[in-house]
């Protein structure tokens, strides 16, 4: 089973959301292509990459269009309707929707109105609504099956909206992490934000203090608007895989040859790695393409583990013998 934890140690956003998991590998290109089909204010994506107290993380900023003034405005519905229509596949619009949903809920419970009446403010807007569904749609690509995340800080303080100055975390924010374990923070300041409550309360299936138990196949970091004077204001997030034999797990030790004085050029251009792993339970035949680097994982119903590399290690051990790690 393929699992997503969010580490969630310096609060969460909407765009440190969909950052951290373009990092971690979800398809850019199809999140831009699939994005297109909102029919809204026109809007572009700048990724960039940046250092935030020494972790290289991807910034994700979504520009206006100076000649086509933004609607900040926008009622449940009309959010709705837009992507009911734009015609996502069945799960990405299942996802875009329970964000919205909870964030609807929690904002008609704070001002004492229907849901069906529910206007959105900032969340409301063309980049809240290009974080929600590119955040859906980078799960999809991730091919996530269940999600994790850690406890939540929420900060604290007070922030200038629409409405005035309203304390932190937001109303909404706050009335969306009921049943959430949350975290303590030190900081004055908005840690997460309504849309990252959203994500939080809408998609996250398990929280856990620590990582669950997988084997962790990609790490990303996105990057948030502010700097933190003690860490860095980043989300992190770990992609990963249950393996009901995890217990068993086994893996090839590369580094030692260079230890046993055995030098193995390669680069990491054009690396193959053929992984064969047993399960009892189904086949999974996955191809994943990055930039020429190949990894073909073929599992089957064996009990055991091989791992085979297109390039040999042979391994001298200090007692002078070859033999293959175990």
């Amino acid at each position: 089973m393929r699992i997503l934890y969010f580490d969630c140690f310096s609060g969460i956003s909407g765009d440190m959301t969909l950052g951290a998991l373009v990092d971690a590998g979800a398809d850019r290109a199809y999140i831009e292509e699939e994005l297109a089909k909102i029919q809204l204010e026109p809007y572009t994506l700048e990724w960039k990459r940046v250092v935030k107290k020494g972790i290289s993380s991807l910034k994700l900023d979504v520009l206006l269009d100076p000649n086509h003034p933004p609607k900040r405005h926008r009622h449940y519905s009309e959010i709705v309707r837009v992507i009911q229509s734009a015609g996502f596949n069945e799960r990405v619009t299942a996802m875009s929707l329970a964000i919205f949903e909870k964030i609807a809920i929690a904002e008609a419970k704070i001002h004492g109105m229907s849901v069906d009446k529910v206007h959105f403010h900032e969340v409301g807007a063309i980049d809240s609504i290009v974080d929600i569904v590119g955040v859906a749609l980078a799960i999809d690509s991730l091919q996530i099956e269940r999600i994790y995340a850690s406890p939540v800080p929420l900060g604290s303080g007070t922030i200038h909206i629409d409405h005035g100055i309203y304390p932190v975390p937001a109303p909404a924010t706050l009335e969306m992490m009921k049943g959430v374990p949350i975290a303590s923070t030190t900081y004055s300041l908005e840690l997460t934000t309504p849309t990252g409550a959203g994500i939080i309360s809408g998609l996250v299936d398990e929280f856990s203090k620590s990582f669950p138990p997988m084997i962790v196949d990609a790490i990303g970091y996105g990057a948030g608007t502010r700097e933190l004077p003690n860490q860095p204001n980043v989300l992190r997030v770990v992609v990963g895989n249950v393996d009901p034999l995890i217990g068993k797990w086994q893996i090839s030790h590369e580094h030692l040859a260079h230890e046993h004085g055995h030098a193995h050029p390669h680069t990491h251009d054009d690396h193959h790695h053929h992984h064969h792993h047993g399960h009892d339970h189904h086949d999974h035949d996955h191809d994943h393409d990055h930039d020429d680097h190949h990894h073909d994982h073929s599992h089957s119903h064996a009990h055991t583990h091989n791992h085979h590399h297109d390039h040999d290690h042979h391994h001298t051990h200090h007692d002078g013998s070859n033999r293959v790690p175990q």
